[in-house]
């Protein structure tokens, strides 16, 4: 596999040794990846045709359009056309995260076969991989990069080690991966303070997860340092000041941001690199922010000027940054009851059930 020439590099490769042993070992998830496939007698369903690989230019209305700088009034019209025209992107990305969790649910081998078959077919025809692209559609490729690659890689590590079977369909589909990873760096590197929002944050975590199917090290140090980024934001108050640029959706923003920025920081201690302490603990300064301000908005409506939005915040699955804030933390009790409350979470932007990889103990609910 092509590495960059700095990592090449005989001298630097004795020092990183030295310095850090870990380096030489090879890059894994947090533990609940490993889990087994559970196997039962459950009927799978047909596999469904797989969605047109999208290989058009990634060039998308923003559902925000004409909403000036805040960009937090939604333009339902413009909503409708990003819809219609990412449909197929967005029936993968819920598609392969189904087949995924009801796989290492029920064990059917005809859900395996099904999203080998579906990312096989988008990587085959170089989807999503356009250089001609807006800023909504480089936000849609690392969505869908992350999507993608983080339910990947539950089958990628599960000690039943699906994907023994699939020696050529595995290195296609993470050649790939690998491909979107880089145009992903390249678009969202090198950008000034104000504006890096969430955006860099779920860029960021789409790489992480890349970084660890595929074992680039180069692109886990890429996530790494736009966490630190992120974190380096955030306020002695656990404001991120990009985000209350947001007006009336900025507390549901602060909490957008949080899931990638979490998981990122999962993922990175799974593999000895602690960023809890960044910027005097600035991850969980954000989250016990963002907490006390879903229980009650008023500080954020006084720092923007506008009531907040809470439709967004009303839905359980926002939540599940919990899952591995609660695995990195002590949670306090409160916080540990509405992990409880709203989980199992499942969200196919984190790669499907965030519950059953950090904490296999909680039930399985319906998906």
């Amino acid at each position: 596999m092509k590495r960059p020439i700095w990592i090449l590099a005989p001298c630097l490769i004795g020092a990183a040794l030295l310095a850090q042993p870990l380096l030489a070992a090879g890059l894994v998830p947090p533990a609940g990846y490993y889990a087994p496939v559970q196997v039962t007698d459950k009927k799978a369903k047909a596999c469904q045709a797989t969605p047109k690989p999208y290989t058009d230019k990634l060039v998308f209305r923003s559902k925000y359009e004409g909403s000036g700088k805040a960009r937090a009034t939604l333009n339902t019209d413009s909503e409708k056309a990003f819809r219609e025209k990412t449909a197929a992107i967005t029936e993968m990305e819920r598609g392969i995260s189904q087949q995924v969790m009801h796989y290492m649910r029920d064990g059917q081998p005809e859900l395996l076969e099904c999203t080998v078959q579906w990312l096989s077919e988008w990587a085959e025809a170089d989807a999503l991989l356009s250089s001609d692209y807006n800023h909504t559609g480089k936000s849609v490729r690392k969505w869908a990069l992350g999507s993608l690659s983080s339910a990947y890689l539950r089958l990628k590590f599960s000690e039943s080690q699906p994907l023994a079977a699939y020696p050529q369909q595995t290195k296609l589909i993470e050649a790939w991966f690998i491909k979107m990873a880089e145009n992903t760096v390249h678009d969202w590197s090198d950008l000034p303070l104000k504006k890096i929002n969430n955006h860099s944050y779920w860029s960021a975590w789409s790489v992480m997860s890349t970084a660890i199917a595929t074992d680039r090290r180069d692109l886990f140090d890429w996530a790494v340092e736009q966490f630190r980024v992120g974190a380096n934001q955030v306020d002695a108050d656990g404001y991120l000041p990009n985000e209350l640029k947001r007006s009336q959706r900025a507390l549901a923003y602060h909490n957008y941001s949080l899931p990638p920025l979490m998981m990122i920081a999962a993922f990175a201690q799974a593999n000895g690199v602690d960023l809890r302490k960044e910027n005097q603990g600035a991850l969980q300064r954000l989250a016990e922010r963002v907490l006390d301000g879903v229980n009650d908005p008023d500080d954020f409506a006084s720092k923007t000027g506008e009531k907040q939005d809470m439709e967004d915040l009303k839905k359980d699955s926002k939540y599940s940054w919990l899952a591995p804030y609660c695995t990195l933390y002590a949670c306090s009790a409160d916080t540990e009851e509405l992990k409880q409350e709203m989980g199992p979470f499942k969200t196919f932007r984190l790669g499907g059930d965030v519950t059953q990889v950090f904490d296999p103990k909680k039930p399985d609910g319906d998906s």
